[in-house]
């Protein structure tokens, strides 16, 4: 009988160790740190009307060009929202930033941006970016 014990405690054990280093890789894998494009060099610089034109022409080969790339990207403000901190360049391009200073930025003029190039919506035909600061 107690050889037993001995033996069903080291299989608890076994089984405790595999739960919690199965739990400790999902949650590593989950909760991964970000990418801090602020650091990142850019790979591609280019306006907004020519990132457009590509992404009409082709969006497939353009989606493996640019997604998930860090590029920097230029062109007229066509709007901005405080409350959501988003800005809209040449009524093409929606980008997101924390690290934009939105209060300071004017419509109507061009500006220079560094950020995450997620990917272009079919539907509503407009390419996105995050991470997004100012380019100065």
């Amino acid at each position: 009988m107690i050889m037993k014990l001995n033996k069903q405690k080291k299989i608890v054990i076994i089984i405790l160790i595999v739960i919690a280093l199965g739990a400790l890789l999902t949650y590593n894998y989950v909760y991964k740190n970000h990418r801090n494009i602020s650091s990142e060099v850019a790979v591609f610089s280019i306006g907004v009307t020519d990132l457009f034109q590509e992404f009409r022409k082709n969006p497939e080969a353009s989606n493996l060009k640019y997604a998930n790339k860090t590029i920097i990207t230029y062109g007229v403000l066509s709007s901005l929202d405080l409350e959501n901190r988003t800005i809209v360049l040449n009524e093409q391009l929606f980008l997101s930033g924390e690290k934009i200073e939105f209060e300071k930025l004017i419509e109507g003029q061009s500006y220079k941006f560094k950020g995450r190039f997620i990917g272009f919506d079919d539907l509503l035909e407009e390419l996105k970016m995050d991470q997004c600061e100012l380019v100065k």
